[in-house]
């Protein structure tokens, strides 16, 4: 043994001891839980090897202390291969600098050259190792810049010290996927050299791949960063125009953009964002059960090749601080996150600011400076490679459902990477589901009609004094990534060809092409709940009560049926029985269980009723298909699979583009699998082709529990369809060319409000304007109707689908629909369809329809136990009456 060896073996000892007592490991990657060999693809037959970055004794400490006591082989072990010995199985890519990439390995070479030598069946495993002390996105200056071990260049021994005692208490490992060197070297060139050069830009670029996915680009000074968006090209090209045209000096118009500039821009700093990290940690023990994160792994999977842009829905003011919380525990990046100006208050903005906020008006219009300097704003944030983060719906969801994509961002977001194409462009859909959300009582009072209240510092206080109340957990779920080139090379084949145009022609149909995908992927991801499922079974029955035994049954089976229905399966189900289910939602105070004696009840108050309606609108996209399929049997007793295609279809674009449903590259063979599984169930009676007779499925008898379940399922769907009907009713009563878009929207609003007063249910947000704007959106887009001098018209094809969801509703209830809307006072007389439908009503209410085609509110409870005979009676009399869809 070397005297040098026996002077620092003393001395590494001592160094080890003190690290294992003050370092705490924040992350590790792959999951420290679950860190072995399998986990990171080790073969434990063969010698592993550990390459870290640069030379850092502190660094190699760390993972001989993880290594050892997870069971994975230590670095310290020694190594034979051939001829060569080595006295540890650790290497350092770079011996001396980073920034000098002369300096390579010496011991790398000697590996690679006694692996030439050796037999072809000896094998080595290089596995890359980074430790980041802190993860302190870099900056061009500051205290922190200075005292980070995670900066671009090789820090000194006071420097480390003096990091390792900042940070020690917050540090990162990622361990990536082994490089098999033997292998690795057959498949390039046999020169000694060059392989030693190839192998070590192999990993040169993953340990670059991995700062970059957890620090970022370089933070620039926020000052410079202001001033070089006053000197951009395009900002100074309208400075000149507005000068022009407003006789003004350019100086005064400069000096305004850079308020703007001071206004919008963010201020990321690493303190606060280690301090939210901490307090924000306290918060989600305090007011969730936990945070359940699925699918990061897909991020984490294209973080270093791809500009990440996330794109969550928007259901609470929590949103802003929950993705950046879990992606920086996740050992990523934070996003810079586009706020509202409305956040931009006193002792809340500057935190936001410097934890990566970035601030915008909610209207542009009028001010084309402001519109200049935000957009290249956003532009400079992209080519500069850090992560994005906006809303694309441009507000919370009030009802809980996804809202129509905004334009805006996703604009400025296109036209940015046709700027600059050199990086691919990934947008990520989040779905972000809660249990319980503290802000439902105030949409529900926006939604009746109340003016939105302006967010202010004292929110945080009454947010503070709800820490006590139990809110469950939250769900995030990472749906399938976008990849932008990729998407467009599908969408517009000939965007490269005119991606140096401001504004392209095929851009406008693009950006609302591109907001409907994404917000199709983040509800493709959604989170079923207890919380969701229970409001999807109680809000369908009649009182919003129902008994305990029957509510288990319906939520295992919707649990069964989201978990095979055809398409994709990015949702999330829950963990648990349904009798847990049931009391959790229990213990959130949303439902009510009430002991009786024949059986417990669950009981919504109309309260409950109301605050669970925004639940059910959470996840109710996941079963559309299935819910319309048993809406179709309420009023029809059997179909054949044709049959049931041509009554739905025209339906279903409707409720795809409302409820961004993942649609079908065939309908038909979709219907078929929902069918077998609906009849696996017992929700439906499948009769097999016989002879002449065709392939048919029929519902169940009344009297049987399965009756009670379809209908069940099918009622969530019914609100949507009424919409439709309403919208599309009141158009054709005024005729064509009468009304334009805001007078029908307002109109059908008024229409719907109507119909929720006379049934004596509470719920707002069935008459929410903004769902009318996106049904006319709907009919637009698939050209039943069009504009022409601002007034909407339409032709035969409007009455016709009229005439396909009129046949959808039951009798009894098509005649309240119809009365409400005959009823109303803006009307002098029927048309011709309604006189039509009120002949039809008339004689079928002579068969004494059945009450499952009546609302939620007129419909008696149903129990285990079978119906009454005079309800039986009345089915079968309908079944009788119904017509046979062959």
């Amino acid at each position: 043994m070397s005297p040098v060896t026996l002077v620092l073996r003393p001395l590494r000892n001592v160094s080890r001891r003190l690290l294992d007592k003050w370092v705490e490991l924040r992350a590790v990657e792959p999951d420290i839980n679950a860190l072995d060999h399998s986990a990171l693809n080790l073969d434990p037959t063969l010698p592993v090897v550990y390459v870290f970055p640069y030379q850092a004794l502190s660094d190699e400490l760390v993972v001989e202390q993880l290594c050892e006591a997870r069971g994975l082989p230590s670095p310290t072990l020694p190594l034979s291969i051939g001829d060569l010995r080595l006295s540890h199985s650790r290497l350092r890519l770079l011996r001396r600098s980073r920034s000098d990439r002369s300096l390579l390995s010496r011991r790398l070479a000697k590996l690679i050259a006694a692996l030439e030598d050796a037999p072809s069946d000896v094998e080595v495993q290089l596995v890359p190792v980074s430790v980041f002390w802190g993860r302190a996105p870099g900056k061009e200056f500051g205290f922190w810049k200075f005292i980070s071990a995670d900066s671009w260049r090789v820090t000194g021994v006071l420097r480390r010290a003096i990091a390792i005692l900042a940070h020690g208490r917050s540090v990162d490992v990622h361990f990536g996927q082994p490089l098999r060197l033997n292998e690795a070297l057959r498949e390039g060139p046999q020169d000694s050299a060059l392989a030693h050069r190839r192998i070590s830009r192999l990993l040169r670029v993953h340990f670059r791949r991995v700062r970059t996915r957890l620090l970022g680009p370089d933070l620039s000074h926020r000052h410079t960063m202001i001033r070089n968006l006053q000197k951009a090209p395009a900002v100074q090209d309208v400075i000149s125009e507005l000068a022009r045209e407003q006789n003004q000096p350019p100086a005064r118009l400069e000096k305004r953009a850079l308020q703007y500039g001071r206004e919008i821009a963010s201020n990321m700093g690493y303190p606060v964002q280690r301090f939210l990290a901490h307090a924000l940690k306290r918060l989600w023990h305090k007011l969730y059960d936990g945070v359940e994160v699925r699918g990061m792994s897909q991020v984490k999977a294209i973080a270093g090749d791809c500009e990440l842009i996330y794109v969550p829905c928007h259901r609470s003011h929590i949103d802003y601080l929950l993705l950046s919380y879990v992606l920086f525990h996740e050992g990523l990046m934070t996003p810079h996150v586009a706020a509202g100006k409305n956040l931009d208050m006193p002792i809340i903005g500057p935190i936001l600011r410097r934890g990566g906020a970035f601030f915008l008006r909610r209207s542009f219009r009028g001010n084309r400076l402001y519109a200049t300097v935000f957009d290249e704003y956003v532009h400079q944030l992209i080519t500069r490679g850090h992560p994005l983060e906006y809303f694309i719906e441009g507000g919370r969801s009030r009802t809980g459902r996804m809202l129509p994509p905004r334009p805006g961002m996703l604009a400025m977001t296109l036209r940015s990477f046709l700027r600059d194409t050199r990086r691919e462009v990934a947008f990520v859909p989040v779905y972000i589901g809660y249990e319980k959300v503290f802000e439902s009582l105030s949409y529900q009072r926006e939604l009746s009609g109340a003016s939105k209240k302006k967010e202010s510092p004292l929110d945080l206080i009454r947010v503070l004094g709800q820490l006590k109340q139990p809110f469950g957990k939250v769900y995030l779920n990472i749906g399938e990534p976008l990849k932008l080139g990729e998407w467009l090379d599908d969408t517009a084949p000939d965007w490269k060809a005119s991606r140096h145009q401001r504004r392209p022609e095929w851009l406008t149909q693009a950006v609302p092409q591109l907001g409907h995908e994404i917000a199709t992927r983040i509800n493709a991801a959604a989170a079923l709940n207890p919380v969701s499922l229970t409001a999807l079974v109680l809000l369908s029955t009649a009182h919003h009560a129902i008994e305990a035994s029957l509510l288990q049954r319906q939520l295992a089976m919707l649990v069964r049926l989201a978990d095979k229905l055809p398409g994709r399966h990015d949702h999330s189900l829950p963990e648990g029985t349904p009798d847990e289910w049931v009391a959790h939602c229990a213990h959130l105070g949303l439902v009510t269980l009430r002991p009786q004696s024949l059986g417990e009840l669950v009981i919504a108050t109309p309260e409950q009723a109301s605050l669970l309606t925004w639940y059910r609108n959470n996840v109710l996209h996941l079963l559309a298909l299935p819910a319309l399929i048993a809406f179709a049997f309420r009023n029809t007793a059997q179909y054949t699979l044709e049959a049931l295609e041509d009554q739905i279809s025209p339906a279903w674009p409707l409720l795809v583009r409302e409820l961004f449903v993942p649609e079908a590259p065939e309908l038909k063979a979709d219907i078929a699998a929902t069918l077998a599984l609906m009849s696996e169930e017992g929700l439906l009676e499948h009769q097999a082709a016989t002879g002449d007779t065709p392939e048919r499925w029929s519902r169940p008898v009344a009297s049987q529990e399965p009756s009670e379940q379809l209908r069940l399922l099918a009622q969530p769907v019914q609100p949507t369809l009424e919409r439709g009907y309403l919208l599309i009713a009141a158009l054709l009563q005024h005729g064509s060319g009468t009304l334009d878009r805001e007078s029908l929207e307002s109109h059908s609003g008024a229409l719907a409000e109507r119909l929720t007063l006379l049934s004596g249910l509470n719920a707002p947000e069935f008459f929410d304007k903004r769902l009318f704007s996106g049904l006319l959106d709907t009919l637009l887009e698939l050209e039943f109707i069009w504009l022409e001098s601002g007034q909407l018209c339409f032709g035969e094809a409007l009455e016709d689908l009229q005439v396909h969801g009129r046949d959808l509703f039951d009798p009894a209830l098509r005649h309240r629909l119809q009365h409400v809307r005959l009823r109303d006072s803006d009307s002098d007389s029927d048309s011709d369809s309604d006189s039509d439908s009120e002949n039809e009503n008339e004689t079928e209410k002579e068969s004494d329809a059945p009450t499952e085609g009546m609302d939620e509110e007129q419909h008696p409870a149903l129990s285990d136990s079978e119906r009454a005979d005079e309800a039986v009676s009345a089915d079968h009399k309908a079944s009788d009456t119904s017509s046979q869809r062959e």
